[in-house]
């Protein structure tokens, strides 16, 4: 715990008691307490946030990766049957 001993924490319990008393040293602890959750509660939506949006920014550009890999599939397809165009027979001619 940031390097201080049982020696050094009960100096400070010690001196916290001499400065503040004993009716506020209750009351000051339950503070710090709350204080230390709130911080940790925010610090942990903070870091939630953040994977979030790295999670979001990855499936983001796989699906780029993917839109694009399917174009160059429909591009080389379009090369192989010598035409990029639909032969359907819906865009103009008649056939029969």
């Amino acid at each position: 715990m940031f390097g201080y001993g049982m020696p050094e924490l009960i100096i400070i319990l010690a001196i916290a008691l001499i400065v503040f008393g004993p009716q506020k040293l209750p009351d000051m602890a339950r503070s710090l307490g709350r204080a230390l959750a709130n911080f940790k509660r925010a610090a942990d939506d903070f870091k939630n946030i953040i994977e979030e949006e790295a999670r979001a920014e990855e499936e983001k550009q796989a699906l780029e990766k993917a839109e694009k890999q399917a174009l160059e599939a429909e591009e080389t397809v379009a090369d192989e049957t010598g035409s990029g165009k639909d032969d359907s027979g819906a865009g103009g001619e008649k056939r029969g």
